[in-house]
């Protein structure tokens, strides 16, 4: 499981021209999975990304968690993550997990995070989606179980 985390202070993704998710501050989450992850991978990756310490304290250090700030989570599955661009010029995309299997973990995922008390808004499993954030910091992580 690969996910990029940006910290934001506000995301939303369109489906044909129509806002199906919004959050305000938080993280946007790009989401892929690859052959191999199981629910168990979902739920360390949850854990892990609710308590990251990467939002300011009064010092101005990275010592509060998304719980700490009561923070949002947008979260869009991303297949691409797991494109090899190794040989030649178009991305193999053979290490990413079918899409039954991949549809089933993201579901799985974002109801871990529900099940933490963080709020979630998704995108749309497999469509053809339009992201927008306000990348805070800016703070980008990628994280990889």
């Amino acid at each position: 499981m690969k996910v990029v985390l940006q910290r934001c202070k506000k995301a939303n993704v369109t489906v044909n021209e129509e806002v199906v998710g919004e959050i305000g501050r938080g993280f946007m989450l790009l989401v892929g999975f690859q052959e191999g992850d199981t629910e168990q991978t979902c739920d360390w990756m949850a854990e892990k990304i609710i308590h990251l310490r990467v939002f300011e304290d009064e010092n101005e250090k990275m010592n509060r968690s998304l719980l700490d700030e009561e923070g949002s989570i947008l979260s869009v599955s991303q297949f691409t993550l797991y494109g090899d661009c190794t040989k030649g010029r178009r991305p193999n995309f053979m290490k990413a997990a079918k899409p039954e299997e991949a549809e089933a973990l993201y579901e799985y995922f974002n109801k871990a995070l529900r099940d933490k008390g963080v709020p979630i808004a998704t995108g749309i499993f497999g469509e053809m989606m339009d992201v927008s954030l306000v990348n805070e910091g800016p703070v980008t992580l990628i994280l990889e179980k």
